[in-house]
């Protein structure tokens, strides 16, 4: 871990990030930042224990003066997405994360930063520690698998926080304070198919997608991102019109709340329309990146013959449905609100695809902060993938969190944002999926607010903190917790 990181102003926050990042956090993997977390609080002499799901609640007293101040709840979730770039060589279970400085950025060596949501932690961890920061009693709450399920928020009971106040520290825009957000639904679609034997006279090729910048799939949904697996579609499809290109197997993307950077398909033609599917593809990619060229100007996709081709392939049959629904099913924005301006109230990400060996399976991240527009896009994916013979499964269902525009928090953070920044916050609800809402369903009188340092491109290897905006960040907090209204 470079020193530098450590050197970072403000230290306090900096060096808890380093700590942190030197553990392997990944989702549905937090046995080791459990631990962690549970010595740090101990160590510290404060009430530490974990709840049934594991997630960690740390108790401080309130400082001196500060006795008859609301107690609050400061949160964070202490897994990370993990993403490399393809080139790189990098355990994520094993190893901490290697950062260094660029500008007034921290970035990680090809992979996610972990700032999402580790700064926000780390934030918790320096205020837990301090000594001379003025502030009410706090409960810490650190909750698990945010990333992939939601899981520490949807099993946390009631009944176990004390707090009347939470404070998420989760979003990625200093200049914005959150006071909702969407609910997200997966939608998985899978089937089975009985491969056949690839045709004499064949030759094999292993197409490539690459070089796309991904991002969030709830806060980047709106940027006309290329999305790998529909642009691989795109040309699967051409080829099986035009020159009955097959399907031998196909793995784009990675992790659904992240837009696919990547996609690699092998498939096979007739050799005797070689040059032409060649010349073909080539007039097609270049559409596809003059459509792009704005937002994926480093968009590559490669085309490589195989010195076998592979042995078997999706029957055409099963192909002319499977490149179908997948043209049909909907990616991207579906619907922006009514109620605020520039926010996306609908949307979905076809995440994941895998084909191959008689399998296929394709995985969506619908979100939405109205429940039923996040069901009835839901069910038109459905509808897409039902027509083609899949079976499809909803699972991982999470509500939005209402917006509450009388908030008393809210009265206390944009006073103390204008006086420090010379300018009102934007007040906003986002597209991504914050904890606030669930963990509200078991605390609904608890008042809740979400705000966090500046973070790009979170959920890519492209991932990287402001070092200004911490410190506007840094600063904001102490104010915030000096001013927590009286019981």
């Amino acid at each position: 871990m470079s020193q530098e990181i450590r050197n970072l102003e403000p230290k306090a926050l900096w060096n808890k990030f380093a700590d942190l990042n030197a553990v392997p956090r990944p989702s549905k993997k937090e046995e080791r930042v459990i631990e962690f977390m549970k010595k740090f609080g101990e160590s510290l002499g404060l009430e530490t224990f974990e709840d049934e799901i594991r997630n960690v609640i740390i108790r401080k007293p309130a400082t001196a003066g500060m006795e008859n101040r609301k107690a609050i709840v400061l949160q964070g979730h202490l897994d990370m997405v993990h993403q490399k770039n393809s080139d790189t060589v990098f355990d994520f279970d094993t190893q901490g994360i290697d950062m260094y400085v660029d500008g007034d950025w921290v970035r990680a060596r090809g992979t996610t930063l972990g700032a999402d949501n580790g700064l926000g932690v780390a934030a918790i961890m320096a205020i837990l520690e301090s000594t001379d920061i003025p502030h009410p009693a706090i409960e810490a709450l650190f909750t698990i698998d945010e990333e992939t399920g939601m899981t520490g928020a949807l099993n946390l009971k009631g009944g176990i926080l004390q707090g009347q106040i939470l404070l998420n520290m989760d979003t990625e825009e200093d200049d914005e304070i959150d006071i909702g957000c969407a609910g997200g639904i997966d939608v998985t679609a899978t089937a089975e198919y009985d491969e056949e034997e690839t045709p004499e006279g064949s030759v094999g090729y292993t197409i490539t997608v690459k070089g796309l910048q991904g991002g969030h799939s709830g806060m980047d949904i709106h940027k006309g991102l290329g999305n790998a697996n529909k642009i691989m579609n795109r040309l699967l499809f051409d080829g099986f019109d035009n020159f009955g290109l097959q399907i031998s197997e196909i793995k784009g993307g990675s992790l659904r709340n992240a837009i696919p950077r990547e996609s690699q398909a092998k498939v096979i033609i007739a050799e005797v329309y070689d040059e032409a599917f060649v010349f073909d593809m080539q007039q097609i990619v270049n559409e596809i990146k003059t459509e792009l060229k704005t937002t994926e100007p480093n968009l590559e996709v490669v085309f490589e013959k195989m010195g076998v081709a592979p042995a078997k392939v999706m029957p055409s049959i099963a192909q002319f449905y499977f490149v179908r629904a997948m043209y049909t099913a909907h990616n991207g924005v579906y619907r922006m609100s009514a109620d605020f301006d520039d926010l996306v109230e609908t949307s979905n990400n076809i995440a994941k695809v895998i084909v191959g060996e008689g399998q296929l399976s394709v995985q969506c991240l619908t979100r939405s902060s109205v429940e039923t527009a996040k069901f009835d896009l839901a069910n038109a994916l459905r509808s897409s993938f039902e027509l083609m013979g899949c079976e499809v499964e909803f699972s991982g269902s999470y509500p939005g969190w209402t917006p509450n525009s009388k908030s008393e928090i809210l009265d206390v953070l944009v006073p103390i944002y204008e006086k420090q920044n010379g300018e009102k916050p934007k007040v906003v609800a986002c597209h991504a999926g914050l904890e606030c809402g669930i963990l509200g369903t078991n605390y609904p009188d608890m008042d809740m607010i979400s705000f966090g340092p500046t973070i790009h491109g979170a959920h890519s290897p492209d991932e990287r903190a402001s070092i200004s905006s911490s410190q506007k960040f840094w600063k904001f907090v102490l104010e915030i917790l000096a001013n927590i209204p009286v019981k």
